[in-house]
This record gives structure tokens, sequence and C-alpha cells, in this order.
């Protein structure tokens, strides 16, 4: 788990300039000015150039300012990298790489990166999260995660994987039929087995159908549940959901306090483990404490930066 917040990240078109200030009020723990998808060939370059205002003009507050570049595949990818970090890079933190197939696709942006902040004398290191969105990227989830010391997050691209993979899925990506169980199970665990592995956090996809709260936040929990740290909001209305969903709750932070305490009791009494309410505590039930009220303690310092 990494020392940041990513509860909620916002995908915000950058040919949409109408939307930024929005988004930096709504209270995200990162956006990022999609440069890919969202944005139709013809205005990519007037895209980039809004990306770099928004980057350099707008108060985004404690909000993680981010960009998703172009493929690595296609023209706009190098520009997207050399001009923005050229012209807003100090107000840049994260990039975000779209359908990473091998590790080699992190390495690339990563050598060029560092070069653009040796050429500019940035005093920061731009971080990287990258999209596993592609069945070939999946097969190659750890090696992507130990891939740079930049990369602190995967994503779990549903859309993309779906055609990827050629499921048969309807427009919010459930499936044209009767399945048992979690459609995405097998993807949503390998992505995040991989980012434990590589030790940075984990992202669900995005939920389309951004009228049905209900169902978005049944789908958080679900990944939440898994070990993801956060979820991909297309509208603005699944941000508070997000960030409720993965904050740690009263009762998670109260029985991570009482295992605590109660183990640090008996190890000063020599003993390696303690019943509390019937229940066996030992060294992993400490450790599972211990990321909780991290995660709490980080959650309350944001909140008062805020």
């Amino acid at each position: 788990m990494t020392q940041l917040l990513r509860r909620s990240e916002l995908a915000v078109p950058a040919s949409n300039d109408g939307m930024f200030d929005k988004a930096a009020g709504c209270g995200a723990d990162l956006v990022f000015l999609d440069l890919e998808d969202a944005v139709p060939a013809a205005y990519k370059e007037t895209a980039r150039a809004k990306a770099i205002a928004a980057l350099n003009d707008i108060d985004w507050g404690r909000t993680v300012r981010a960009v998703r570049i172009n493929g690595l595949d296609t023209r706009w990818c190098h520009d997207d990298l050399i001009d923005v970090v050229t012209a807003a890079g100090p107000n840049l933190d994260t990039v975000i790489i779209p359908k990473a197939r091998t590790a080699r696709d992190v390495w690339w942006v990563d050598v060029l990166l560092t070069q653009l902040e040796a050429k500019l004398a940035l005093d920061k290191q731009i971080r990287l999260e990258v999209l596993i969105e592609e069945v070939e990227g999946l097969a190659n989830a750890e090696a992507i995660a130990v891939a740079s010391p930049r990369l602190d997050a995967l994503i779990f691209g549903v859309g993309d994987f779906a055609l990827s993979q050629g499921a048969r899925v309807d427009t919010n990506f459930v499936p044209l039929g009767e399945y048992p169980g979690d459609f995405w199970y097998y993807a949503r665990s390998k992505v995040i087995v991989a980012a434990r592995i590589a030790g940075i956090d984990a992202i669900d996809a995005p939920y389309p159908d951004y009228r049905d709260l209900t169902g978005y936040e049944r789908d958080a929990r679900r990944a939440s549940l898994l070990g993801y740290r956060g979820k991909w909001a297309i509208h603005p209305s699944q941000v508070p959901v997000a960030n409720e969903v993965y904050a740690p709750t009263v009762d998670e932070i109260a029985l991570a306090q009482r295992n605590l305490a109660a183990y640090r009791e008996a190890e000063a009494n020599g003993r390696g483990a303690v019943g509390v309410g019937g229940v066996l505590v030992d060294a992993a039930h400490v450790k599972m404490a211990q990321e909780t009220l991290a995660r709490a303690a980080l959650l309350e310092a944001a909140e008062g930066e805020g």
C-alpha cells in the first residue's frame, strides 16, 4: 500500500474545458485529464493544450493532478509526454499509461520522463499509473507492476479488456446472459495480486451507468473487499460514493485499535497471541490492524489539509 489516497479517480475529457473547474472542486482524490479515448482524433492537439492550461491555471487543492496519455502505438503519445511535461511539469503529479501490454511499455515512458525531468531540472519525480486493459497486459501484470520505481498503481480497465477478451457484455460491461459469480473476478484478482506483489495500489474499473449509484457502490464494495484501494469515476456524482466505500469505517478502526491494544498487552507479558472476544489475535491480525490505522491516519491528514 502506498501513502497516497486514491479512493476516487475522476476521468475528465481534456477537450471539455467546461468541466475542469467542477472536477477540481468535487472532492476526488485524483483527477485525470484524458487525452486518449475521450478525445476524438481531430481534437488531440487542442485537448493537449487545454490540459496544459488546466494544470497551470486551476487551483486543484489537495487533488492529485494527472493526465492519461495516448497509447504508445499512436502518433500522439510522444508529444503528449514531451509537451505536457515541458509546459506543465511542476504542476503534473501523475501520468497514466493506457493499454500496457509488457513491462517494456512502462520502461519506455519511464526513460522519457527521466530525460525530461533532467532537461527541465524538475525538482520532483512524476509518478506513473498503468492500465491493465489488454489480455496480454493481464498475462504480464506481475512484470508490469515492478517495471518502474515511479509506478505506484495498477488500474483494471474493464472496457478495453472486455473487447480484448472478446467478452459478450452490454455497455455497462455486464454479461449478456446468465453467468455464475463475478464475471470479472479472475481479472480483478490477478490485478490486485500483481499490485500487492509490487507493494503498490490497485484501482478498480469505471462504471459507465453513472445514474446507477447503487450499482456503482456495489461494484466498489466488492473490489474493496479484494483489496482495491479506489475506483474510477466517470461522473462527479460517483466521487462521494467511492470516497466513502474506500475509507475505513468507524467499526473497522475500533476493531483495529482493540486488537492492537490487546496484542501489545499480551506481548508485554510474553505471549505472542491473545483471545479477544473469543477470537484469536496474533501477529497477522496486528499487521492488518496497523494497515487499517495507517489508512485512517492518511485520510485524517488529507482532510486536515482540505
